[in-house]
C-alpha cells in the first residue's frame, strides 16, 4: 500500500507552493515532489517543523521536528534532525522544483512528519556546517517565508 500526503504552502507574501508525499508502507524513503513559487533565485532551507501550529503564521510550527535531540545537519548526515531536508533551489522564475527522495522522514508510526508543518526559509541553510550555535538549531536560513501543515492525501 502506498501512504500519501500533500501539504499547501502559503506566506505573508508572494510565496506559496504544494508538496505531493509518498511511501510504500513499510521502511522505504519518501518521495517529495512539487513546486514553490515566489523564491528569490537561489537555495532556501527546506525543514519540516515540529507542530502543525500555523495559528500564529509560520513562528507556531516550532523549531526543527527533532524526536532524537540530535543536532541540525544536512539531509544526507548520519546525524541530523528527522526534519533537515537541506535546501530547494529556485531558478530565475522564481519557482523551486521540488524532487526529493529521504529515508530519515517517514508517514507512517510514531514519528511520522504528518499533522506537522513544512517551512521554506528566506536564506540558505548551511547543513549545520555555520561555525556557531544558531548553524547547529537552524542551518542560519534565516526567516520563514512559507508553511503549511502535511496533510493526508488522497
Amino acid at each position: 500500500m502506498v501512504v500519501k500526503a500533500v501539504c499547501v504552502l502559503k506566506g505573508a507574501g508572494e510565496t506559496s507552493g504544494t508538496v505531493y508525499f509518498e511511501q510504500e508502507e513499510g521502511s522505504s524513503p519518501v518521495k517529495l515532489t512539487g513546486e514553490i513559487k515566489g523564491l528569490t533565485p537561489g537555495e532556501h532551507g527546506f525543514h519540516v517543523h515540529a507542530f502543525g501550529d500555523n495559528t500564529n503564521g509560520c513562528i507556531s510550527a516550532g523549531p526543527h521536528f527533532n524526536p532524537y535531540n540530535k543536532t541540525h545537519a544536512g539531509p544526507k548526515d548520519k546525524e541530523r534532525h528527522v526534519g533537515d531536508l537541506g535546501n530547494v533551489t529556485a531558478g530565475g522564475d522564481n519557482v523551486a522544483k521540488i524532487e526529493i527522495t529521504d529515508s530519515i522522514i517517514t508517514l507512517t508510526g510514531p514519528d511520522s512528519i504528518i499533522g506537522r508543518t513544512m517551512v521554506i526559509h528566506e536564506k540558505a541553510d548551511d547543513l549545520g556546517k555555520g561555525g556557531n550555535d544558531e548553524s547547529l538549531k537552524t542551518g542560519n536560513a534565516g526567516g520563514r517565508l512559507a508553511c503549511g501543515v502535511i496533510g493526508i492525501a488522497q
